[in-house]
Formats: C-alpha cells, structure tokens, sequence
C-alpha cells in the first residue's frame, strides 16, 4: 500500500521559475529519501503558501520525511509547517490516475 503525505505552510517566496530555479537541488534530494516515489510541487503566489503532495512507499517513509522536512522548515523559520499522512485507495486511485 502507498502513502500520500500532505505538506503546506505559509513562505515569503520565491515562487513560479525563480522557485524553480532556487530549490532544484533540493528537489532532486528528495530522489534519495527512503521509500519515495513522486513529489507534486505546490504553490500560491498570491496567499504566500507552498508545500507539496509526496507519495511514499510505507507510512514510516512518509512519517520520518516529514520530521525531517518540518525540522528543515523550522532552520529556515518557516512555522507552522502543516503535514497530514494518508492511506492510497489504490483500486479508486487506479481509476482516476493521471499519466502525465
């Protein structure tokens, strides 16, 4: 079973290409977690709000990725970093998937 794991809070910028450009490094750190499969990058300019939604293999692998992503946030006084983990519905998920 996977897992999804919900990441929001509240960032001054950047954002769009510059946001792009300045956390390329990092999202290609996240390849490396334990159990990751795929990232969404989220964001909204206007509220000043970033995040993501991850897809891990095991709730452990999200679980530890996000203590370590919240503890990342907070060295960068980013608080509060709002993070949900949930159970994938594969077989309603399957229906839906987009291919990209």
């Amino acid at each position: 079973m996977a897992y999804i794991l919900q990441v929001d809070f509240n960032m001054e910028g950047p954002f769009g290409s510059e946001m792009a450009e300045s956390f390329a490094d990092l999202a290609e750190s996240i390849n490396q977690e334990e159990g990751f499969i795929w990232k969404i990058w989220t964001e909204d300019s206007e509220a000043k709000e970033a995040g993501g939604i991850y897809l891990f293999e095991t709730k452990e692998a999200a679980q530890k990725y996000l203590a370590m992503h919240t503890e990342r946030l907070k060295g960068f006084g980013i608080e509060p970093v709002n993070g949900n983990v949930f159970e994938v519905n594969e077989p309603l998920t399957a229906i839906n998937s987009w291919a990209g």
